[in-house]
């Protein structure tokens, strides 16, 4: 008697199972049940809207003092020359002028600085008559720069030259540069 108890409820559980599975089965086009919806339904505040759960009420929270975001680079230099020439002084181009870095720097060149430095970097871009010809990157003088140098001024800019620290990500700086010193060993001197 108990031997055949033991088969039954081994047949019989797997029978109740996969039954109760079946009455159970959503329909696939639809989402599953959420039991913990705590997560799945916080409340979403305006960016610019007060927050009881911070002292401040604040929704946007200011960076702890110190610290940068992930994948931010610290950038401790003033828009004055001397920081500029600092800056020639202890920072160096990561990259090397491979194509590929090549190729991108020109990409971002073209879409972000030959309005003003022309196709060859000669200051002739087709924005000129407007405004007062920029520096012409096939000069003496602009040779002479270090990658620092213009790397500094890209970022913070330099007399009629805005910053383009927020257009321009932080590793295509450095590719442009390495464009640029290519246009410079391609022309020769001007």
């Amino acid at each position: 008697m108990t031997r055949c108890l033991v088969w039954l409820a081994i047949i019989l559980l797997p029978v109740v199972i996969l039954g109760g599975m079946w009455v159970a089965r959503r329909d696939p086009t639809k989402p599953n049940w959420a039991l913990p919806t705590q997560m799945a339904t916080s409340p979403a505040y305006k960016a610019q809207s007060s927050n009881p759960v911070f002292v401040n009420q604040a929704t946007m929270q200011t960076p702890v003092e110190g610290t940068l975001p992930r994948g931010a680079h610290a950038f401790h230099y003033a828009q004055t020359d001397a920081d500029r020439k600092q800056a020639g002084k202890e920072l160096a181009n990561p990259f090397q002028p491979t194509p590929e870095t090549l190729q991108r720097g020109q990409r971002v060149f073209q879409t972000f600085c030959l309005v003003c430095h022309g196709e060859s970097g000669r200051g002739d871009g087709p924005i000129i008559p407007k405004f007062p010809n920029p520096p012409n990157f096939l000069s003496a003088q602009s040779r002479q720069l270090s990658d620092g140098e213009m790397f500094h001024t890209i970022t913070l800019g330099r007399k009629k030259m805005a910053s383009y620290a927020a257009q321009v990500p932080w590793d295509d700086r450095w590719r442009v540069i390495l464009y640029i010193r290519s246009l410079q060993n391609q022309k020769g001197k001007p």
